[in-house]
C-alpha cells in the first residue's frame, strides 16, 4: 500500500498491486525500503527491467517506477527533508548496474507535486523524451547507453451511440490508479444499461502494444485528469454529465 497502509482512500485500490507484484517479483522487480534510526520504515523504490516498465521503450535499461518518501503527518509521520530519498535512489542505481544495466530510467512531472523531474535532475538524470506534463529522464551508466523514449498511444476508445461507455486501462503497479478503477467501476454500477464499464488490462503486453496506454481513465473518447486521483464523486458526476447527452 505505498506505506499508506493507514489511510481509507488506499483501502479502495483493490488487490490489484497485489496481482501486480506476484506477476512481476520474479522478472527482475527490484524494490529498496529507507529505515530511520528506529527502524521504522519511511520511504522506497520500485525499479523493472525496461521491458516491464509498460509505457517506456529502450534496451538495457532499468525504469523507476515509483520513489516515495511518506510525508504525510498521519500514519508513519512525516520522513522527508532527511536525505531518504537521495539515500534510495543511490541504492537502486548501485543495484542495477550489479545487474548489468547501462543506465537508470525516470518519469518526473514538470509540475512541483510529485515525482519532480527537477528533483532527479539534482543528481544527473537529463530529459530523454515528454508528453505534456511528464517528463522522461535518464542517466546513462555507459557510453554506448541508448536514450528511452515514451511509447505514445495508439488509439483512443470509441463513442458507441445510445450509451456510455467508461473505459479503465489498468497495469495494477500504481495504487493511485488502482484508485481511480475502482471508484470508476462502483460509479457505473449505479447507472444500468445506460452506463456500461470497460476495463482493459494494460498487464498483458499484447493488449498494451494493442493501445499503447499503461493506465488511464476515459468516458467514452475524452480522457479523464486522473493526477491526482479523482473521487468516487467527481468520476459519478462526470458520467451524469455523459448521461445527460444521451
Amino acid at each position: 500500500m505505498c506505506l499508506e497502509d493507514w489511510s481509507a482512500d488506499i483501502k479502495e485500490a483493490g488487490n490489484h498491486k497485489e496481482l501486480w507484484y506476484n506477476k512481476i517479483k520474479d522478472k527482475g522487480l527490484g524494490v529498496k525500503l529507507a529505515l530511520d534510526d528506529k527502524g521504522e520504515v519511511g520511504g522506497m523504490i520500485q525499479y523493472v527491467p525496461i521491458e516491464y516498465s509498460f509505457g517506456v521503450e529502450g534496451k538495457a535499461l532499468y525504469v523507476i517506477k515509483c520513489i516515495w518518501v511518506h510525508g504525510h503527518k498521519q500514519g508513519r509521520g512525516n520522513f522527508q527533508k532527511k536525505g531518504m530519498g537521495k539515500a534510495l535512489l543511490q541504492a537502486a542505481e548501485d543495484d542495477v548496474k550489479k545487474r548489468g544495466a547501462k543506465g537508470m530510467v525516470a518519469w518526473g512531472l514538470i509540475l512541483p507535486f510529485w515525482m519532480k523531474a527537477s528533483w532527479f535532475k539534482k543528481y544527473g538524470y537529463k530529459k530523454a523524451d515528454r508528453i505534456g506534463i511528464m517528463s522522461l529522464l535518464w542517466k546513462p551508466f555507459s557510453d554506448d547507453a541508448i536514450a528511452p523514449k515514451w511509447i505514445r498511444a495508439k488509439k483512443k476508445p470509441v463513442v458507441i451511440p445510445g450509451q456510455v461507455t467508461v473505459t479503465a486501462f489498468i497495469n495494477g503497479w500504481c495504487p493511485a490508479m488502482n484508485m481511480t478503477f475502482e471508484r470508476a467501476k462502483r460509479a457505473c454500477a449505479e447507472f444500468g444499461d445506460k452506463v456500461v464499464f470497460n476495463p482493459i488490462n494494460t498487464f498483458d503486453q499484447s493488449v498494451f502494444n494493442e493501445w499503447g496506454i499503461p493506465d488511464a481513465l476515459f468516458i467514452d473518447s475524452k480522457e479523464v485528469n486522473t493526477g491526482p486521483p479523482p473521487s468516487y464523486e467527481k468520476i459519478k458526476k462526470l458520467i451524469v454529465k455523459r448521461v445527460k447527452k444521451l
